[in-house]
């Protein structure tokens, strides 16, 4: 690794990332691969990459991040692939445009994998220290400073603290613990220095359920849900490692089933009967959670009517028989907890390994960013991860690849990336954080894109693998591999556009189908596009002798049915895309254009957008402002230039 030296520092890199969960890891990962050499520095190296909370990747929009990052180089996807122990495909009764992959992981094998993926990276050094400081020339960034008194210099810094900010854990109403997560401190000294700077600084909370003993639930009264990991992976970047027909059979750990129960009536009324000993409803935390994922202290209180509340016991790892009671979140005190568990059908004589909490932490409103999620006031500072008001790891790992991707563009003085909402799901996180701002923590939908059939988990190589070779984010042999996986796309949408399909042929795939039989011969392209049919099974029936990955045959059979929709997607995005190059200068003297409205002229003033296209996305511009905006922007230039 190659560093220069100043006097003061023990080493100078291009980047620095502060922080190595989800986030962190993604950052440091996206700089090295763009030939930056980066510093990851972190209070516990044994920690690279845990899984603090519910030990699961994926869901609904999170799974088509999962992918996103994958196809820009990042490790989320790999680390998962290695480590998954319980798979699900959700939504599959809604057809394949909307499918959504979810993966249960061992967290110990996934944290194992994340440290080597990192450490393959030469250019990337993994530094065990607390943060203390940022060291500051001017108003710029140029290193951090550890409590341990080392030194470090970069040319870019990226914070990815998580919830350790100033974080406090909440165990009913009097114990309150100083930390990240429970066993780990907070980090004080570098959340004064950041407030001090000047940037504005918000409280929210998020929790966490007990953690139980397996070996003490009664399996035998709850409904098992098996694993259907139906040879998946989150990465393209596997197949050159073994032949196709044992794909996916090798790779992952040995599956394990998930059980269900329900919290009932006698849960409930512990519940009541206690409500005012949790953290939150005995008013010792004030501060906002995830509306969407709500304590079971918020399932009581808001919805009296349910009869009863869903739980999941998900497997933490195949070394443990500790289970992990997804839908429990929860900050009743201790012994409180472990009375409402043992009220659940097959917990009577449960254990509690670890009790749950609550936790209040520093976030930064994250319309203080700007598209690159880099400090607007502080140059060379970027943030991602639950900082900027998010939850979910997936989220962070988005983030985390956005800014340490253009932490290492700044550092070697190339232009920054910037992901448009038309182009990912990340590029629509990114955008919602710096133009719309957080009230509570934000968590993605498929609800929040507008381009939600072209942006699909299917199709996240195709859309950005060619964003990932332009910056120079894939070894040669990735290459490689990415360009045959696309290619392979495009082959099976011609093959189906050019081969015929007889009735003999066809209608045992149509009968299948509930559809009616063929009359007479048609391109398999036009069978394709009937409700219900599958691509393969045409395939199959006059077996063409090509050989096409399961992905790339889905991926071409949804182009085929959908063709229509998509174009009009597609010519949707094209607009945005011509919007997206039309700049607006950072110095636009909003406050003085008379013809926008007045919450118009605020809110641009405020966020400062980068391009109409930022700007249309902003609460409070309505389409009217648009235009009048342009018209103003057109009359500020010519002033400018004949003043020159």
């Amino acid at each position: 690794m190659k560093q220069k030296q100043r006097r003061d520092l023990e080493y100078e890199f291009d980047v620095l990332v502060v922080g190595a969960g989800h986030a962190g890891t993604e950052a440091a990962v996206a700089a090295a691969r763009l030939g930056a050499t980066v510093g990851l520095v972190t209070s516990a190296l044994e920690t690279i990459g845990q899984m603090s909370c519910n030990p699961a990747i994926g869901g609904v929009a999170k799974g088509t991040v999962v992918r996103e990052v994958d196809a820009l180089g990042g490790i989320m996807g790999r680390a998962t692939d290695l480590a998954t122990l319980q798979f699900r495909m959700l939504n599959r009764g809604k057809g394949p445009a909307v499918w959504s992959p979810r993966a249960q992981c061992d967290r110990g094998l996934y944290r194992r994998a994340a440290r080597t993926l990192i450490e393959q990276h030469a250019g990337l050094q993994t530094i065990q220290g607390t943060v203390a400081r940022l060291l500051m020339d001017g108003d710029s960034v140029r290193g951090v400073e550890t409590l341990e008194g080392r030194r470090f210099g970069a040319k870019a810094v990226v914070i990815t603290t998580g919830t350790f900010l100033r974080g406090r854990m909440h165990i009913g109403t009097t114990t309150q613990i100083s930390g990240g997560r429970a066993g780990d401190a907070a980090t004080t000294h570098l959340a004064e220095q950041l407030e001090n700077a000047g940037l504005q600084v918000a409280r929210f909370k998020t929790g966490t359920p007990p953690r139980i003993d397996g070996r003490t639930v009664d399996f035998g009264a709850l409904d098992i849900q098996s694993s259907e990991i139906d040879q998946f992976d989150y990465s393209w970047s596997h197949f050159w490692e073994e032949p196709r027909a044992s794909h996916g059979s090798t790779r992952h750990p040995e599956q394990l089933p998930c059980w269900i129960t329900y919290l009932g009536a006698a849960g409930k009324e512990i519940i009541t009967r206690n409500i005012e000993q949790s953290a939150m409803y005995g008013g010792a935390i004030a501060s906002r959670g995830p509306r969407y994922c709500p304590s079971v202290e918020d399932k009581i209180v808001k919805f009296p009517a349910a009869e009863r509340h869903q739980l999941f016991l998900e497997p933490e790892g195949h070394d443990t028989a500790e289970l992990y009671v997804n839908g429990l979140s929860t900050s009743l005190p201790a012994p409180v907890q472990l009375e409402i568990l043992r009220s659940i059908p097959g917990l009577e004589r449960v254990r509690m390994n670890r009790a749950g909490y609550a936790i209040e932490y520093d976030y930064y409103p994250p319309t203080q960013l700007d598209q690159t999620l880099q400090v607007k006031s502080i140059p060379g500072l970027f943030f991602a991860g639950q900082i900027n008001g998010t939850t979910g790891y997936e989220e962070a790992a988005g983030q985390g690849l956005v800014a340490g991707a253009n932490a290492g563009l700044r550092a070697l003085g190339r232009d920054p990336l910037v992901l448009g909402r038309e182009t990912s799901y990340i590029g629509v996180l990114v955008d919602d954080l710096v133009t719309r701002g957080v009230d509570e923590p934000y968590r993605l939908f498929t609800s929040r894109s507008e381009f939600r059939l072209t942006v699909r988990q299917d199709n996240a190589l195709q859309r950005l693998s060619p964003v990932a070779e332009q910056l120079g984010l894939y070894s040669n042999a990735e290459r490689a591999i990415a360009e045959k996986r696309v290619g392979e796309v495009r082959a099976a949408i011609e093959m189906a556009e050019v081969t015929s399909i007889r009735p003999e042929q066809a209608d045992p795939v149509l009968d299948r189908a509930g559809g009616t039989p063929l009359k007479h011969a048609m391109k398999i392209a036009e069978v394709a596009k009937r409700n219900g049919v599958e691509l393969s099974r045409l395939f199959a029936a006059v077996n063409t002798g090509e050989e096409f990955a399961a992905e790339s045959v889905l991926s071409a059979e949804l182009e085929l049915k959908y063709a229509g929709y998509f174009e009009r997607e597609r010519v949707h995005a094209a607009r945005m895309t011509r919007m997206g190059e039309m700049r607006l200068e950072d110095d636009l003297p909003y406050e003085a254009m008379a013809m926008l409205s007045f919450e118009a002229r605020q809110k641009l003033a405020g966020i400062r957008p980068r391009t109409i296209a930022q700007a249309s996305s902003i609460p409070g511009v309505n389409p009217s402002d648009l235009q009048n905006l342009l018209i103003e922007v057109e009359r500020w230039r010519r002033q400018v230039q004949s003043s020159d």
